[in-house]
């Protein structure tokens, strides 16, 4: 029996198209809407914002794209990727389970998120835009659309969520490094910014405050386009590239997972594993347990309402259909930058919706006792992000220990938390605490849900 522990692919074997869940479920994705008449978009009213061919891949039905050449030959930099076999975890749980991980920490910016940074920062300097701007939580996304920007000549705006622009100064840093202009947001730089500010001097920040600043500066700017690095289509879909590889290693390994799991804010790490298995299952394939995991402290996917729901705070963005805790929802500051968003992708909470996948939430601390675990046994220490799907393996390794069921459990490490050690020393500190959002805060941000006709 073998004990090997890396699967590690040729870089031939990087896939040549992105996969779209889009042409293989059994119910089309609700339309998004144009905030004004309630209408379904069309690509003028998205060109202001992206590129025409990311807005065509944001609408396409067709269940592969063509990745270009230029965009596969920067991925070379850093994937495939490897699917590593955590047998120390294994033993140290006592478990019959196989635990696999795919670890995309392996990038230059440390994340997953460079898979969809490289291909929308070649296609815009292709339709000749000089200039992005962007929001980021956490930092990955931030410094991935700089590392991008830095390669293909293009300069970078970042506004970073207050929160976390205090939490990360080094991931500030990497973004800096790479060329980008990184901004505490909300900030004074934006009527959107300012607006929030007047109201809330001491605001946390949040995502949809972020993109909210990030998309005003594209629109009033013609030279700008905007970058978003989850929730929409062509974001899910640049990602697939992980679970296509995963596919192939699972195969080196002579194993096929039973459990997929992916933590999830906006959805793109948790879409671009479990897609691709997906697609497999609804073309007749063998069914799966697929989890997406959230933090309590903002539980889109288990707590959140099935809605047409703006994406930004100040209602510049169309109306997608997702689920939502309300676009003015303002989540406390967990750590977990990356996961405070108030909405989910719409292709991910349309799969939910389809009973595909399903949802689980958990606090931070019990995320972190994770996240030790692992890095003690498996020597990865991962990101506050993806201690949540670390949490899941385990408890889902444990269930199978219980049960005496050897399943195979296959998760998405979807960064490393080399830039996050301040959350790990106030874990060790007993600083870190579990904290909930507030009850009537939810209620007051659901209740201003759009009024969309059924």
């Amino acid at each position: 029996m073998s004990d090997q522990i890396k699967y590690v692919l040729d870089e031939e074997n990087i896939p040549k198209s992105w996969y779209n869940l889009n042409a293989d479920f059994p119910k089309p994705v609700p339309d998004v809407l144009h905030p004004g008449t309630h209408q379904p978009v069309g690509p003028s009213d998205l060109e202001p914002l992206f590129p025409m061919e990311l807005i065509l891949q944001e609408v396409a039905t067709d269940r592969y794209i063509d990745i270009p050449a230029p965009v596969r030959d920067v991925f070379r930099m850093w994937r495939p990727s490897p699917l590593v076999r955590a047998r120390r975890l294994e033993q140290a749980l006592g478990t019959p389970a196989k635990i696999y991980y795919k670890y995309e920490g392996v990038s230059p910016a440390g994340s997953h998120k460079p898979n969809t940074a490289v291909p929308q920062a070649w296609y815009n300097k292709e339709a000749g835009i000089k200039k992005l701007s962007t929001e980021t939580g956490a930092g990955q996304w931030g410094s991935s659309l700089a590392f991008a920007g830095s390669l293909f000549g293009l300069d970078v705006l970042v506004f970073q969520v207050r929160v976390s622009f205090d939490q990360k100064p080094y991931r500030r840093a990497l973004m800096e490094t790479y060329g980008a202009r990184c901004i505490a947001s909300p900030s004074t730089e934006t009527e959107s910014g300012r607006a929030i500010l007047a109201q809330h001097p001491d605001s946390p920040g949040s995502l949809g405050i972020a993109i909210s600043e990030a998309v005003e500066v594209a629109a009033k700017n013609p030279d700008i386009k905007y970058a978003l690095g989850s929730v929409l289509n062509h974001v899910m879909l640049h990602q697939t590239i992980i679970g296509q590889e995963a596919i192939k290693q699972c195969e080196m390994a002579g194993d096929d997972p039973d459990v997929i799991i992916g933590c999830a804010g906006g959805g793109s790490n948790f879409a671009g594993l479990a897609f691709p298995f997906l697609g497999l299952q609804l073309r007749g394939g063998r069914s799966r347990r697929i989890i997406a995991v959230e933090p309590a402290a903002c539980p889109t996917l288990t707590r959140g309402t099935y809605a047409y729901d703006f994406g930004d705070t100040a209602h510049l963005t169309p109306l997608v259909k997702m689920h939502t805790l309300g676009s003015t929802f303002i989540p406390p500051g967990f750590h977990a930058g990356g996961l405070r968003y108030h909405g989910m992708s719409g292709m991910v909470s349309h799969a939910y919706e389809l009973g595909l996948i399903e949802a689980r939430a958990y606090h931070q601390v019990k995320c972190f006792e994770a996240g030790v675990q692992f890095a003690r046994n498996e020597g990865i220490v991962p990101a506050p992000e993806s201690t949540h799907a670390v949490r899941c393996a385990i408890d889902e390794a444990l269930r199978c220990k219980a049960e005496g069921k050897a399943e195979t459990i296959l998760f998405n490490l979807s960064g490393h938390g080399h830039f996050d050690m301040q959350a790990y020393i106030n874990y060790y500190e007993g600083k870190l605490v579990d904290v909930d959002y507030n009850e009537a805060d939810l209620a007051t941000a659901l209740a201003g849900l759009p009024a969309v006709a059924a």
